[in-house]
């Protein structure tokens, strides 16, 4: 009498056994590691790690069948970042992974990556600074969402000693309302440039509580103050979720960050007519981001445009 076949049909243990040989390859429980608050394409994995693009994307390839790693197409360009835990064995690995030192020359080289990707931001800006207001008018205008931020901004419980920060004005256009708002507002840009042309505006509405400085503001000190504002520039950071992180405490207690972003979209174009690193967010990684750094999430609102792009203005509170 002959014995049954065994079955071949798909067994969740199928998934825990591809998870556990993707994840016994050091390499890549190190591109876990470099990848638990970032993104990155595979060139700039292959940059990071010293080999070759072939050999990074078969790595990628198993990570991501094994349901570890997530992708995102940005453009014509695919980045990779951690997959949400799919079950206990998952986030036992995460969590045993990130308690780990990263090693100083896997941290100098993501430095590195990081670095390219905000001179680039900065080249942008020097280059188009005459022609601001043009450039952001293609995806949207301040006008666009003004109404929509300040509703959510006035409805924060201030006092009227309250102090705020906008990081990266631009041209200086939502200083004005900022400065009716609170006693002492502060204004960081990295880009001379463009701290100039917030400057002239600041002098010609008479903006005297109003301070600009040349900085960069996840890399200079800062006394935290009531409220941060970010409108459009978060795309603009080389690392969205650890700005997010570094922000956090400049923020006091009981205070509030404001953000104004695209949502995820597929305008490649946007990279080179507007200096965008990253092509928009998904609501979910926003909120992600910010509870990562101790902020509460609090109200949203969303903005379709004519032009097919789509607006978040969201608030998040520090407890």
């Amino acid at each position: 009498m002959s014995l049954p076949l065994p079955s071949l049909d798909h067994e969740p243990a199928d998934d825990l056994a591809a998870l556990c040989k993707a994840a016994g390859d050091p390499l890549r429980l190190q591109v876990l590691r470099a990848l638990a608050n970032d993104s990155f394409g595979v060139l700039e994995l292959a940059q990071i790690f010293a080999i070759g693009q072939s050999g990074m994307s078969h790595h990628l390839k198993v990570l991501a069948q094994a349901g570890l790693l997530a992708t995102r197409r940005e453009g014509n360009a695919v980045f990779y970042r951690r997959a949400l835990p799919g079950g206990a064995l998952h986030a036992a690995l995460l969590e045993e992974l990130d308690r780990l030192p990263v090693p100083d020359n896997l941290q100098a080289r993501i430095r590195a990556v990081h670095g390219q990707r905000a001179e680039a931001s900065r080249e942008f800006f020097a280059r188009m600074a005459s022609n601001f207001q043009a450039q952001q008018d293609l995806i949207a205008s301040l006008a666009q969402y003004r109404d929509s931020l300040l509703s959510l901004l006035d409805a924060l419980p201030l006092t009227r000693q309250a102090t705020a920060l906008e990081v990266g004005p631009g041209d200086g256009a939502f200083l004005p309302e900022l400065a009716r708002r609170f006693a002492q507002v502060s204004a960081l840009d990295n880009s001379p440039a463009m701290l100039e042309l917030a400057r002239q505006r600041c002098e010609r509405e008479g903006l005297g509580n109003v301070q600009l400085q040349l900085a960069d503001a996840l890399q200079q000190p800062h006394s935290p103050v009531d409220c941060v504002v970010l409108n459009m520039v978060l795309h603009h950071f080389a690392a969205p979720a650890e700005a997010m992180r570094q922000l956090s405490p400049l923020i006091n207690s009981g205070g509030h960050l404001l953000i104004t972003e695209l949502c995820s979209h597929n305008q490649a174009w946007a990279r080179e007519a507007c200096g965008d690193l990253w092509l928009g967010f998904e609501q979910d990684d926003l909120a992600r981001w910010a509870e990562a750094a101790g902020l509460r999430v609090g109200e949203s609102l969303y903005l379709g445009l004519k032009n097919g792009f789509q607006i978040q203005v969201r608030h998040f509170a520090k407890p």
